[in-house]
């Protein structure tokens, strides 16, 4: 049975999300229904993390969105047929310790696609998703920063490791020591922004798919912001039953172009990161980035400002 070739790895809240969405768009790539299976990072853990909804419900939440069984992992490709980049988008990979060896064993010749977003503003980024679907219950950035250590010790899911996602030096340094360099495709959440067919053509390149498809990137996806005032905002961004019973009644893609519409609409612009916390993580991260920029040989100055 199918094993994916190509595995986009990270980073958390860098565009990740997005870059699933255009690639599953081109005839010649299948991507896996379940988007972060996170089998490489999970396999065979009993899934035991704990966190501010309690240790029962975010087990179930886990448990529902990974896969930690090898045959379970290998049903999520198999409808896979005629197309050439076989794939999956688990952005967990690049922080666990575990993915780089268990991907090496599984599949030693699959590309790997990473996307670096400057590690003060993914971890605010993150911050604020986590807000904004009413799962972080500190109003501070800086008190959930000072709360990360204890909730590291008490097990809490990997997305609340707000700072600690962001050492991407220490991260990376591992997929090169046991990866061929040629293997592994480094962009900057930068060259998104700037030029982003400029990186999907690049991309159908390094995948060795057809270079001129064209896909829609109208949409984007798993935006970070506060959501407004009022009762929708509350019904888009919190679980709720209402939406399990509508669910059902939409098209996958149809549903998918409504949620990400209505998300953008009931989002404002969130508040800007406090300039003595942007400066104490700057200086916590600034040897890591500096690493970094001779590792993937690419100039990181901008992030250190």
């Amino acid at each position: 049975m199918t094993l994916p070739n190509f595995l986009i790895i990270g980073a958390m809240k860098a565009g990740t999300t997005s870059l699933y969405h255009y690639l599953k768009q081109h005839p010649q790539i299948y991507m896996s229904s379940m988007k972060e299976p996170n089998f490489f990072a999970l396999e065979g853990s009993n899934l035991d993390f704990n966190g501010a909804e309690g240790k029962e419900r975010i087990q179930r939440w886990v448990r529902r969105e990974s896969v930690t069984n090898l045959e379970e992992y290998r049903a999520l490709f198999r409808r896979a047929a005629s197309e050439t980049a076989i794939g999956e988008a688990s952005p967990m990979y690049i922080y666990s310790p575990e993915a780089p060896y268990r991907i090496r064993y599984y599949v030693p010749e699959a590309k790997l696609i990473t996307i670096l977003r400057n590690p003060v503003e993914r971890a605010y980024s993150a911050f604020l998703y986590m807000t904004r679907d009413g799962r972080e219950p500190l109003n501070g950035f800086s008190q959930a920063l000072q709360a990360e250590e204890s909730r590291m010790r008490a097990n809490w899911e990997w997305i609340w490791h707000y700072k600690h996602m962001g050492f991407y030096y220490t991260q990376l340094k591992r997929y090169f020591d046991v990866f061929d360099r040629g293997q592994i495709k480094v962009y900057l959440y930068e060259d998104l922004r700037a030029d982003l067919p400029c990186v999907l053509q690049d991309i159908f390149q390094f995948l060795e798919v057809d270079e001129a498809f064209v896909p829609d990137t109208s949409l984007r996806h798993n935006v970070s912001g506060v959501p407004g005032s009022g009762l929708l905002p509350r019904l888009i961004f919190r679980r709720n039953p209402v939406k399990t019973v509508l669910r059902p009644l939409f098209p996958q893609g149809l549903r998918q172009r409504i949620s990400v519409s209505l998300k953008s609409r009931s989002l404002v612009e969130p508040p800007p990161l406090a300039p003595e916390v942007r400066r104490e993580l700057l200086e916590v991260y600034r040897d890591n980035i500096l690493k970094l920029e001779s590792l993937i040989e690419r100039d990181l100055s901008g992030w250190l400002n």
